[in-house]
């Protein structure tokens, strides 16, 4: 007390003015962060979200979900807080993720939720920004993402039954689940976390083909401390066989049919009704057009939804980017398997980079109604950058670059890419795998549809064809003596949905013949372009200068300097046919001029001020220029029906 009062005496009248001037702005600054303290905070944790009458409910309050999908492991982590921000100025209260278990378990028994897969910090961060969630862990998740989600190791199980109770996928799940449910538990409602409600599993009345397998996962989540409501999500055809006791159904959807709505009713009077995907607009293929589902049409559909005080799910509201080699493929209805091109911008009301479109503006106006407060400012606009073009100064060929990756591995037969004894016995998933073999004659060469999913043929390095789905036969040159023939065969992306996923396997999945005779003894290299192989390529000595003639399919190396800040570009690669770009050691994905997509994402935070080594995994052609564009070509559009 007596040194208090010493020190009042002592303070001069500027040193009160002082003190008290700090206590009005300290008084303020608390003020201010708890007026703009997420509601998720200030509710008391009682009565989580429940679906017992005609609508859902939030501490016994009645709760409409406006939701929007953005998948954290489709958008670099430096914008995940811009994006999540976007979609709430958009009046959206709610975010669905999927979890992409092969992301997550690369290697049986191998997880990694660090850096770009850190689910529980993207959950944290819906939490601080006063958004709830609707986590969908699968394990299947579909999303046009590589085997809908699944570890390709699975399959080197030759008996292997994806999505049944078959004990070689179920203790798989199993062990999944241990890992992952126990870091998502702390961040259900009931224990302060944003989870209102958890999916079990994916669409899976398209599938169906264990009626043990629902009551499984669905145990499989509740067994290990899910204890939010459980939702299944199916779209029309589905809907008969998707769903499992306990779990509220919800409908996937594009254009609204009466049908459908009555039919929810019909197997769940008094229950309330939610449209978990909504489909914004859709994915594209390789080879074909992109696909747009105009902004005036989407907006009218999704008010007659809140019209019928339904709930709903913008899938997506933010599609983000197949990075890497994850994109899926599409086999429903067509002679054989259509991979996804990179982009997964897929028409959304926020573009791949993140930017505002006609789409989200007139959402933002429609949603706004049915708030009571003014909706958050819209967050600034990513700049983008159009930079200088470059030239490539190096390259080398991929015969070159065996030495770099392990050893090749001999085999009697063929060997698909997931039964190769790489990666710690996983095998491989990814990229590419070189066959080579010894022949003695020219003839013709037939794939007998082994070849998963496309070939380079060469003979002694020199390129001859390619063989894939629509090309099953090759002639080859007549020679003297030994010839070396390769096979460098690509996994353009395994199938993501439909009946046909036991089939991925990649490579080559059984005999190929030569003028009728299985070709036999092989040498057999795995080219999965991991980061560890693209680090040592970019410190090899190895490379040799654009003046010596090049040779495909090969690596070609180029600097970009950036003098300031970077920023979100796009490259661009006209006079380039086919393969793969990677920037500063990362996988952008894979490029094609055949379409529609001809430019790529390269998100800002990836770039460094200063250099930036770029190199580009190239199969046939290159005039050697890449270029820049402050803005994506996605290719000729065509309205989706």
């Amino acid at each position: 007390m007596e040194s208090s009062s010493m020190f009042g005496v002592r303070l001069s009248l500027k040193q009160r003015y002082f003190l008290l001037l700090c206590l009005v702005v300290g008084g303020i600054i608390v003020y201010r962060s708890t007026r703009s303290r997420p509601e998720v905070r200030r509710i008391s944790r009682v009565d989580g979200l429940k679906a017992n009458s005609s609508q859902f409910t939030l501490e016994s309050k009645p709760f409409r979900i406006f939701g929007g999908s953005i998948h954290y492991f489709r958008v670099p982590r430096a914008y995940w807080e811009d994006r999540l921000l976007k979609l709430k100025a958009c009046g959206l209260n709610t975010l669905t993720t999927y979890v992409p278990w092969n992301l997550h378990e690369p290697e049986r028994g191998v997880f990694n939720f660090k850096d770009q897969l850190d689910l529980e910090a993207y959950l944290r961060l819906a939490a601080r920004l006063g958004l709830w969630v609707i986590l969908r862990p699968g394990p299947y998740i579909c999303a046009e993402w590589d085997l809908g989600g699944l570890p390709s190791w699975l399959l080197r199980d030759k008996n292997m039954k994806l999505r049944t109770t078959y004990p070689g996928f179920s203790d798989a799940v199993n062990s999944f689940f241990n890992q992952l449910i126990k870091k998502v538990v702390p961040h259900q409602y009931s224990k302060g976390g944003p989870i209102i409600a958890v999916q079990v599993e994916n669409e899976y009345g398209s599938y169906s083909k264990d009626k043990e397998y629902m009551p499984f996962i669905k145990e499989a989540l509740t067994s290990r401390g899910i204890t939010e409501l459980l939702l299944t999500s199916d779209n029309k055809e589905g809907l008969k066989l998707g769903g499992v006791k306990g779990a509220l159904e919800t409908i996937n959807l594009q254009k609204l049919n009466p049908n459908v709505v009555k039919y929810l009713d019909e197997i769940q009077p008094q229950k309330p009704k939610m449209v978990m995907e909504y489909w914004s607009g859709w994915f594209d293929l390789w080879g074909g057009l992109h696909h747009v589902f105009t902004a005036e049409e989407m907006t009218a559909v999704v008010t007659e939804i809140l019209k019928l005080d339904m709930s709903i799910n913008l899938y997506m509201f933010h599609g983000g980017t197949n990075f890497g080699f994850m994109n899926g493929a599409f086999a429903v209805g067509i002679p054989s398997p259509k991979p996804m091109v990179t982009s997964y911008d897929y028409d959304a009301p926020l573009s791949e980079a993140g930017d505002y479109t006609t789409k989200y503006l007139l959402l933002r106006n429609l949603f706004s109604h049915y708030h009571t407060q003014t909706l958050p400012d819209l967050p600034p606009a990513q700049e983008k950058r159009a930079y200088h073009s470059i030239v490539v100064r190096q390259h080398l060929s991929l015969w070159d670059i065996l030495p770099f990756i392990d050893k090749p591995f001999k085999s009697e037969k063929p060997v698909n890419m997931e039964n190769l004894p790489v990666n710690n016995n996983n095998g491989q998933s990814y990229g590419y795998t070189l066959y080579e073999t010894i022949i003695t004659s020219g003839g013709y060469l037939n794939a007998k549809n082994n070849i998963r999913d496309r070939a380079l043929v060469f003979v002694d390095k020199h390129f001859v064809g390619v063989i894939d789905y629509k090309v099953q036969e090759l002639a080859l040159p007549d020679g003297k003596g030994k010839r070396t023939l390769g096979l460098l065969v690509e996994n353009c992306g395994r199938v993501n949905y439909g009946n046909t996923l036991d089939e991925q396997r990649k490579g080559l999945v059984g005999d190929i013949e030569l003028n009728k005779r299985p070709l036999r003894d092989f040498i057999i290299h795995s080219l999965d372009m991991k980061p560890g192989f693209v680090h040592r390529l970019e410190s090899s000595i190895h490379w040799v200068s654009m003046r010596q003639r090049q040779t495909f399919p090969g690596f070609f190396q180029a600097t970009l300097y950036i003098s300031r800040y970077p920023k979100d570009t796009f490259i661009k690669l006209p006079g380039w046919s086919k393969g793969v770009v990677f920037i500063n050691g990362r996988n952008l994905g894979r490029f094609w001029s055949i379409g529609p997509q001809q430019t790529l994402y390269i998100p800002g935070p990836w770039l460094n001020r200063g250099d930036n080594q770029v190199i580009i995994f190239e199969e046939q052609e290159t005039d050697g220029k890449i270029q820049f564009a402050s803005s994506p070509d996605y290719g000729m559009a065509v309205d989706v029906q």
